[in-house]
């Protein structure tokens, strides 16, 4: 699986359609230029770091944790962040299970919480593989899985969608919110990576 960023023929295929969008909002008199370049702004200032913030709040709290299990819209309005009207489901990964998340029909992604997804998240390879072999899909990730783990796959919807709070990893039982927050990728939040073990500080 190449999970490269920038595929020169997916990224220009976004582009040419971004801007076809962008020229009939236009031409209608739903948007003017100056409203589109808000709204482009807006979304692209969102960036997986909520969602690592609402990871680090679950490790260390573990009524918050229980709350954004049961009710994560409510529990990620606890620190500010709102999902809009999408039904957002929090997955826990334990030490048997590891979940990962796909959009088989196209790219549906918590862009509230994780930002703008990446194009390998879009890419019709990985829609298709992850459901069919996710353990071969993780292990091209760098996130080879022990045969005892059993990997749950969760399909995202046009109005549901998920997020995976990975495990909390060791040695980090001294460290704060602040700290744990940058332990945690976007690739853990969707589950095809690990979050990160703190380095040595010497």
């Amino acid at each position: 699986m190449n999970k490269a960023e920038d595929s020169e023929g997916s990224a220009g295929y976004y582009r040419r359609m971004q801007s076809a969008v962008e020229e009939l909002l236009v031409l209608r008199g739903i948007l003017t230029p100056e409203g589109i370049e808000e709204q482009v702004a807006a979304m692209d200032s969102r960036t997986y770091k909520s969602g690592a913030k609402v990871v680090a709040r679950a490790w260390v709290d573990a009524a918050y944790k229980a709350r954004l299990l049961d009710d994560p819209r409510t529990a990620v309005a606890e620190l500010g962040f709102s999902v809009g009207p999408m039904h957002l489901i929090v997955i826990e990964n334990t030490p048997t299970v590891h979940n990962v998340v796909v959009c088989t029909l196209c790219s549906c992604y918590p862009r509230m919480l994780l930002g703008v997804p990446p194009h390998w998240y879009k890419s019709r390879e990985y829609r298709s593989r992850m459901v069919r072999e996710p353990r071969a899909v993780l292990a091209e990730f760098g996130c080879a899985l022990p045969a005892g783990i059993d990997i749950r796959v969760h399909d995202s919807t046009a109005d549901m969608r998920y997020m995976v709070l990975p495990l909390r990893p060791a040695g980090t039982a001294g460290l704060g919110e602040a700290a744990l927050a940058e332990l945690v990728t976007r690739d853990c939040l969707v589950g095809v990576g690990l979050a990160a073990c703190p380095t040595s500080s010497g």
